[in-house]
Protein backbone atom coordinates (compact mmCIF):
# COMPACT_ATOMS: atom_id res chain seq x y z
CA UNK A 1 0.00 0.00 0.00
CA UNK A 2 3.02 2.31 0.99
CA UNK A 3 4.31 1.56 -2.80
CA UNK A 4 0.96 2.47 -4.34
CA UNK A 5 1.21 5.89 -2.57
CA UNK A 6 4.68 6.60 -3.19
CA UNK A 7 3.75 5.82 -6.94
CA UNK A 8 0.60 7.64 -7.11
CA UNK A 9 2.73 10.95 -5.24
CA UNK A 10 5.61 10.78 -8.07
CA UNK A 11 3.06 10.56 -11.22
CA UNK A 12 1.33 13.47 -9.62
CA UNK A 13 4.19 15.29 -9.75
CA UNK A 14 5.57 14.32 -13.05
CA UNK A 15 2.38 15.51 -14.56
CA UNK A 16 1.90 18.42 -12.59
CA UNK A 17 4.12 20.78 -15.57
CA UNK A 18 2.11 18.79 -18.44
CA UNK A 19 -1.13 19.72 -16.42
CA UNK A 20 -0.11 23.45 -15.87
CA UNK A 21 1.08 24.21 -19.32
CA UNK A 22 -2.49 22.45 -20.85
CA UNK A 23 -3.94 25.11 -18.24
CA UNK A 24 -2.03 27.83 -19.67
CA UNK A 25 -3.55 26.89 -23.39
CA UNK A 26 -6.47 29.34 -24.53
CA UNK A 27 -9.68 27.14 -25.17
CA UNK A 28 -11.72 28.52 -27.88
CA UNK A 29 -15.40 27.23 -28.70
CA UNK A 30 -19.08 28.83 -27.69
CA UNK A 31 -19.73 30.56 -24.34
CA UNK A 32 -23.01 30.57 -23.53
CA UNK A 33 -25.55 32.50 -20.41
CA UNK A 34 -27.30 30.81 -17.54
CA UNK A 35 -30.82 31.19 -18.36
CA UNK A 36 -32.68 33.60 -15.61
CA UNK A 37 -34.66 30.89 -14.34
CA UNK A 38 -31.01 29.46 -12.66
CA UNK A 39 -30.36 32.96 -10.87
CA UNK A 40 -31.16 32.50 -7.18
CA UNK A 41 -30.25 28.91 -6.85
CA UNK A 42 -27.27 27.22 -5.65
CA UNK A 43 -24.51 26.71 -7.32
CA UNK A 44 -21.84 23.21 -7.72
CA UNK A 45 -19.92 25.40 -5.24
CA UNK A 46 -22.75 26.06 -2.99
CA UNK A 47 -22.59 29.96 -4.03
CA UNK A 48 -26.08 31.20 -4.83
CA UNK A 49 -25.85 32.30 -9.00
CA UNK A 50 -25.90 36.23 -8.46
CA UNK A 51 -26.50 37.95 -11.66
CA UNK A 52 -24.62 40.82 -10.91
CA UNK A 53 -21.24 39.11 -9.83
CA UNK A 54 -18.91 37.63 -12.30
CA UNK A 55 -18.78 34.28 -12.20
CA UNK A 56 -19.46 31.11 -14.49
CA UNK A 57 -19.84 26.77 -14.43
CA UNK A 58 -16.70 25.54 -16.42
CA UNK A 59 -16.58 21.78 -16.91
CA UNK A 60 -13.28 20.82 -15.17
CA UNK A 61 -11.46 24.14 -13.92
CA UNK A 62 -11.31 24.50 -9.56
CA UNK A 63 -13.92 26.24 -7.97
CA UNK A 64 -11.92 30.04 -7.15
CA UNK A 65 -9.96 30.12 -10.53
CA UNK A 66 -10.00 32.85 -13.00
CA UNK A 67 -10.79 32.84 -15.92
CA UNK A 68 -10.24 35.65 -18.84
CA UNK A 69 -13.18 35.09 -21.34
CA UNK A 70 -12.81 37.08 -24.48
CA UNK A 71 -15.42 37.54 -26.86
CA UNK A 72 -13.92 36.98 -30.50
CA UNK A 73 -16.82 38.73 -32.40
CA UNK A 74 -16.04 42.19 -30.60
CA UNK A 75 -13.01 42.11 -28.86
CA UNK A 76 -14.60 42.56 -25.41
CA UNK A 77 -13.41 40.83 -22.26
CA UNK A 78 -14.30 39.67 -18.33
CA UNK A 79 -12.25 38.28 -15.62
CA UNK A 80 -15.13 35.87 -14.28
CA UNK A 81 -14.69 33.28 -11.47
CA UNK A 82 -15.32 29.72 -11.70
CA UNK A 83 -18.31 28.92 -9.04
CA UNK A 84 -20.20 25.92 -11.06
CA UNK A 85 -20.29 23.04 -13.27
CA UNK A 86 -21.07 23.53 -16.77
CA UNK A 87 -22.10 24.16 -19.75
CA UNK A 88 -23.91 21.13 -19.95
CA UNK A 89 -24.85 21.56 -23.32
CA UNK A 90 -23.04 19.61 -26.28
CA UNK A 91 -20.50 22.63 -27.98
CA UNK A 92 -20.22 25.29 -25.27
CA UNK A 93 -17.00 25.40 -23.06
CA UNK A 94 -18.24 27.93 -20.16
CA UNK A 95 -21.74 29.32 -19.24
CA UNK A 96 -21.72 32.86 -18.08
CA UNK A 97 -23.47 34.77 -15.33
CA UNK A 98 -25.76 37.56 -16.56
CA UNK A 99 -23.58 40.37 -15.40
CA UNK A 100 -20.23 38.50 -17.35
CA UNK A 101 -22.10 37.97 -20.94
CA UNK A 102 -23.39 41.64 -20.46
CA UNK A 103 -19.85 43.00 -20.01
CA UNK A 104 -18.66 40.85 -23.04
CA UNK A 105 -22.00 42.16 -25.40
CA UNK A 106 -23.67 38.86 -25.26
CA UNK A 107 -26.98 39.26 -24.41
CA UNK A 108 -28.88 40.00 -26.95
CA UNK A 109 -28.21 35.97 -28.57
CA UNK A 110 -27.00 34.19 -25.29
CA UNK A 111 -24.14 33.10 -26.77
CA UNK A 112 -20.70 33.89 -28.56
CA UNK A 113 -17.45 32.41 -29.82
CA UNK A 114 -15.16 33.07 -27.25
CA UNK A 115 -11.40 32.19 -26.43
CA UNK A 116 -10.77 31.60 -22.63
CA UNK A 117 -7.49 31.33 -20.77
CA UNK A 118 -6.77 30.78 -16.61
CA UNK A 119 -6.20 34.64 -15.37
CA UNK A 120 -4.84 32.78 -12.20
CA UNK A 121 -5.87 30.06 -9.82
CA UNK A 122 -7.71 30.67 -6.76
Amino acid sequence: MRRLACLIAVLVVAASPVLARAEARPERGIASMYAGRFVGHTTASGDVLDRSRMTAAHRRLPFGTKVKVTNKRNGRTVVVTVNDRGPHLRGRIIDLSPAAARQLGMTRMGLAPVEIRVAEER
